[in-house]
């Protein structure tokens, strides 16, 4: 892979998972094609996914999934490089993000970074609500950081403070109303499994109230109204996850005491 010049001695890894993105890995993986490594970690895809990133790095591992903290740090602990960004494969770095990264790891003032993440919702940019600027730990000094075990929600666990980058991620988060409803439905699932290793409780009453204070929250308080339209189904889509990992988590309990 071409390295750009401005990056000088340092040394950058990517790593990403995936997961039948056939649709998405692609532009990811040029957006990245700067990086002097590319790790990707698959866990069954069924579609084009593997042979794609194939055609762009060496590095490409097929492993079961242990859920999302655990697997990206399957493929941290790959990485050769000085630093290491973190991608999802919906997401991409642009040419004013590519510059921000190499002049940083160049000249850095701290061992790692929070990026602003610019998401899109049905081809929608969110701007409220929370969802920008959505500051996430994506770049770090490798050895300064790992990641968190949690199943879904994962982050980059370091010592010491850590820096802003200006340029954001651009994320597209759902493409359209199929794969939010897709991916709502494995968050909610994980995100009970998580609950309920941390001993927390679920339950209709439960579930009702997290969903109205999640929908009450983006919507009024983080002025998800401003938005519009896609304010509104941000705010609802996050009141449906709420609700639905609590009453998952109920089932889940549920059925765990009975298996006992």
């Amino acid at each position: 892979m071409d390295k750009d010049a401005t990056s000088s001695a340092a040394t950058l890894s990517v790593i990403i998972i995936t997961k039948n993105e056939a649709k998405n890995i692609e532009a990811c993986l040029k957006s990245v094609s700067f990086a002097d490594e590319i790790i990707v970690f698959d866990s069954g895809s069924t579609d084009s996914t593997v042979s794609l990133c194939q055609q762009y790095t060496k590095k490409v591992f097929s492993t079961d999934w242990p859920g999302f903290g655990p697997q990206k740090q399957r493929a941290l602990n790959i990485a050769t490089c000085d630093w290491v960004l973190s991608l999802d494969a919906d997401e991409r770095v642009s040419e004013a993000l590519k510059s921000e990264i190499l002049a940083v790891i160049k000249a850095p003032d701290h061992e790692s970074y929070w990026l602003p993440r610019q998401s899109y919702v049905c081809q929608i940019p969110v701007k409220k609500g929370g969802w920008y600027p959505d500051y996430i730990r994506r770049l770090f000094k490798r050895g300064s950081g790992e990641f968190s075990k949690a199943l879904v929600h994962e982050e980059v666990l370091v010592t010491g403070e850590s820096g802003y980058l200006k340029t954001p991620i651009t994320h597209y988060s759902y493409e359209n109303l199929d794969s939010l409803v897709e991916k709502f439905n494995q968050y909610t699932t994980l995100g009970a499994e998580e609950l309920f290793k941390k001993g927390r409780s679920g339950g209709l009453t439960r579930a009702v109230i997290r969903a109205f204070v999640a929908f009450t929250k983006l919507y009024v308080f983080k002025f998800g109204f401003l938005d519009g339209r896609i304010g509104f189904i941000v705010a609802v889509s996050s009141a449906e996850t709420a609700y639905y990992k609590y009453l998952k988590l109920y089932f889940l309990k549920e059925k765990r005491e009975r298996e006992s």
